[in-house]
């Protein structure tokens, strides 16, 4: 039976703003001598199933930075798009499933700067995709959180509203969607005015519903100079 085409958008345009002065681009930062970004796509490499990369660039002289960083690890039968992104992750998504060929039926939306996603992770959330037409990598929240209605909670004592722990869980990437429903949903995101920060939340949107992937394994986002260390840590390890 044949695979659904498929594609894996690989989101590079952010800032690397909260990195300080370590770095001026996080995804191109390299750890073991391999950038952030290659980790990710060398993850999607080993499975069957990616035909089509969609590489969202913040800018000309980022994009020829990147191809030099990924051209080494990209099989020479798969296609490369490139895509500019947008003023905010929304606009980048927006625009990597606008580029997108008519054929591709599955989309995987990852932050490039998540380099520890494994094989096995994909291969686990493509399968949840075919079933189910939208899944997410996820893990159940194990601190306790409140909602803060305050404006400015630190500037004074606030009310802490406490909530249901066990139906709390913090998204990751890569989502994974039916490439018609997700573009459907960012569609009507984009008509409506509504602004989301990830994937699942335009689905929301939608009103439709995802499958959770509850992933034990590390896949810390390279954000801080502190998660530098740690990152480089386990892939080390790895």
């Amino acid at each position: 039976m044949a695979l659904p085409p498929t594609a894996a958008i690989l989101l590079a345009a952010g800032n690397s703003r909260r990195m300080n002065t370590l770095t001026t681009d996080k995804v191109l930062h390299p750890i073991n001598g391999k950038a952030v970004i290659a980790y990710s796509l060398s993850a999607f490499e080993e499975t069957n199933f990616v035909s089509d990369y969609v590489i969202v660039y913040r800018d000309a002289q980022q994009q020829i930075k990147l191809e030099e960083a990924l051209d080494p690890h990209i099989q020479k039968n798969k296609t490369v798009h490139w895509v500019q992104g947008g003023a905010t992750r929304q606009g980048s998504v927006h625009n990597a499933l606008t580029a997108l060929p008519e054929q591709i039926e599955i989309a995987f939306i990852h932050d490039a700067a998540r380099p520890l996603i494994t094989p096995s992770a994909l291969q686990t959330l493509y399968g949840a995709t075919l079933r189910h037409d939208a899944a997410v990598l996820a893990h159940q929240a194990t601190d306790s959180i409140k909602r803060v209605q305050a404006t400015d909670p630190l500037s004074g004592p606030a009310q802490l509203e406490p909530l249901n722990r066990s139906q709390l869980w913090a998204m990751e990437t890569p989502q994974a969607f039916k490439r018609t429903l997700i573009q459907e949903a960012y569609d009507f995101c984009v008509k409506k005015n509504i602004h989301v920060t990830d994937d699942t939340a335009a689905l929301y949107a939608l009103g439709h519903k995802v499958q959770l992937i509850d992933h034990r394994s590390p896949n810390l986002k390279l954000t801080t100079p502190k998660d530098l260390d740690y990152i480089t840590f386990l892939l080390s390890e790895k």
